[in-house]
């Protein structure tokens, strides 16, 4: 009976990989990539005059694309088992720098609007586009070396006639890898979290105390709807997954003696939450709309100047015709 129950665990945990994580992956591609090529395309040819925001929001996008292109070789790993170490390390690498790049951008987009609010001329220090792409360099330069340790405890796993590309919390020895991943969870999570949710704070108190002084409500309900929508998503996305994958790591040292099927239970749970997490590269180009300069309307404004352009084209390609033919008929 034990033998069966412990079968069960193992085609739970297989089955999640094949068909849940697979099926989630290749959604998150084709919604993420199609929306942040759109942010990505909008910024370079509609934007002219750069601000802090726009220079965040775009490394934001870039983070988002490179992690989605890893994702087609990931679904295949996941489909039919199969991978190269170099893939699979790349992949997990750029998984977790998209997760770590996302929180720190966004912290400084939360800091960079409150900063806007405070100072609408943008006079302070921090809201110079210098300074936003010095910020912006430095985040990439924390985050690779945040995660170079990672590549360490990243050990695909070799099986008759191919190789399996293992997660983080799956491979290495756990009792090390989980003080990893505590330091990832504390510096690369928590703090910049908090630090998000601070400036959040601090902008409804802005607002609000603007409101009273003005004895007007209708000022709040934009801000305070994204500053809901950011933090609400991010909890619901993150918290999980690094709870999930600490129990995982723990779940796995020996001396805590937990049952193979209880490991395999926690890895089904944390399965679960991996895709979920990784669902910011398509919920992301939300935050553009809603939170760039008029990014909606200069992309709007955009497509339709190109429609009108098409549109005059045919039209003088159709005069043109028209016109040859009634010179030929004529002749």
């Amino acid at each position: 009976m034990a033998v069966n129950e412990t079968d069960g665990c193992l085609l739970l945990d297989s089955f999640l990989e094949k068909y849940y994580l697979s099926t989630m992956y290749s959604l998150e591609f084709i919604v993420g990539l199609t929306g942040n090529t759109v942010v990505v395309f909008g910024y370079i040819f509609c934007l002219k005059n750069w601000k802090s925001g726009n220079i965040y929001l775009f490394n934001l996008s870039l983070s988002d694309l490179l992690f989605l292109c890893t994702l087609p070789v990931l679904v295949r790993s996941y489909s039919s088992p199969w991978a190269k170490e170099i893939f699979c390390h790349s992949n997990r690498f750029l998984l977790h720098a998209n997760m770590y790049t996302s929180v720190l951008f966004l912290t400084f987009i939360s800091i960079d609007r409150y900063l806007l609010m405070k100072h609408p001329f943008r006079e302070h220090l921090l809201q110079r586009r210098r300074t936003a792409i010095i910020v912006s360099v430095a985040v990439w330069i924390w985050v690779i070396l945040e995660l170079l340790p990672l590549i360490h405890f990243l050990t695909p796993i070799a099986t008759a006639s191919n190789s399996k590309c293992l997660d983080y919390a799956s491979s290495g020895d756990p009792a090390e890898s989980i003080i990893y991943s505590m330091f990832l969870t504390v510096a690369g999570f928590l703090i910049p979290l908090c630090v998000m949710c601070f400036f959040y704070v601090k902008m409804v108190k802005f607002l609000k105390n603007r409101s009273d002084q003005h004895n007007s409500s209708l000022t709040l309900e934009k801000p305070l709807f994204l500053v809901i929508l950011a933090v609400v998503i991010f909890s619901l996305l993150f918290t999980p997954y690094h709870i999930m994958r600490n129990v995982r790591l723990a779940s796995r040292i020996p001396a805590w003696n937990v049952s193979v099927c209880t490991q395999h239970i926690i890895n089904a749970v944390y399965i679960i939450t991996r895709p979920i997490a990784f669902l910011n590269s398509a919920i992301n180009p939300v935050f553009y709309f809603l939170m760039g300069d008029h990014f909606r309307e200069m992309l709007m404004a955009k497509i339709r100047q190109l429609l009108n352009r098409k549109r005059t084209n045919m039209e003088n390609s159709n005069t043109g015709k028209q016109g040859t033919q009634r010179a030929t008929s004529l002749g």
